[in-house]
């Protein structure tokens, strides 16, 4: 297990600058969160890999903008549409290959769509994307089918290796599921989590303000998903600034450190 921060943690600062921010304090990864299509240039990638490379961190997950096109464009029934936005991926899949990134997250369709058709156009992407190196991974989203249980273990069922999954722990609470039951239902497909704290008072909490069961989320992922990135993922009005941010990032760090020395004993 590998810990990070999603830059999204710091919209609306432009990108390049919370990457800026998130390294010279310290952060050894991070989760880009693309906002717009003129970060996807090559130019722009090659500045953040640079930028990577001088501070020595590494960018396991990559999140996009255009979640709320997937299901008009990637689960349409307009083939047409469907083919326009699979070359559009590739924007982000070649923006990842400089980066060295692996794992692309797509929320789904919002409702209605037959798992059958998820698993086709999934399978598109995903052909796609490893010609990049890249895999998409499927995050569970409150409102969309993502968010179901029951959708995500037939998805599974089918899908089987070839699945890849986000644990997003504050949209399971808004699901009014646990992260726990999420994390047994995708299993060993499970990539990377998106992390925060939570409790009555909130469910996107900075680490230390709630009192989720980290401990517990570490032993089974280490049992279930043992190389997979665990990132600090907080709405910017969750915390004052940036040194709440890295704050909660070094207790991150220090709880998978601990973790690791347990298991070793």
């Amino acid at each position: 297990m590998v810990a990070g921060i999603s830059t999204g943690c710091l919209f609306p600062k432009n990108l390049e600058d919370s990457l800026y921010d998130l390294a010279v304090n310290g952060a050894g990864a991070v989760c880009i969160a693309v906002n717009t299509r003129s970060e996807l240039k090559k130019s722009f990638a090659h500045g953040a890999a640079n930028l990577l490379r001088h501070f020595d961190m590494t960018c396991p997950v990559v999140s996009g903008y255009s979640a709320e096109t997937e299901q008009l464009m990637l689960f349409s029934d307009y083939e047409r549409r469907v083919s326009d936005i699979l070359e559009y991926y590739k924007l982000y899949f070649n923006f990842m290959s400089i980066l060295g990134a692996e794992t692309f997250i797509i929320d789904g369709p919002r409702a209605g769509c037959k798992t059958e058709l998820f698993c086709e156009r999934y399978l598109r992407l995903c052909e796609i994307a490893k010609e990049h190196g890249v895999r998409p991974a499927l995050r569970n989203v409150n409102h969309w089918q993502s968010g179901s249980l029951s959708f995500l273990r037939e998805v599974r069922s089918r899908l089987g290796d070839g699945l890849s999954f986000v644990l997003d722990t504050k949209q399971a609470v808004r699901c009014r599921e646990t992260p726990f039951a999420f994390l047994e239902a995708a299993g060993g497909s499970v990539r990377a989590v998106m992390i925060s704290d939570s409790s009555e008072r909130g469910d996107c909490l900075p680490i230390g303000k709630g009192r989720f069961r980290f401990h517990d989320l570490f032993a089974r992922l280490s049992r279930l998903s043992p190389d997979c990135s665990v990132i600090l993922d907080l709405d910017r009005s969750s915390i004052s600034g940036t040194a709440e941010l890295l704050t909660g990032y070094n207790i991150l760090c220090n709880m998978i450190s601990a973790h690791k020395k347990e298991e070793q004993t």
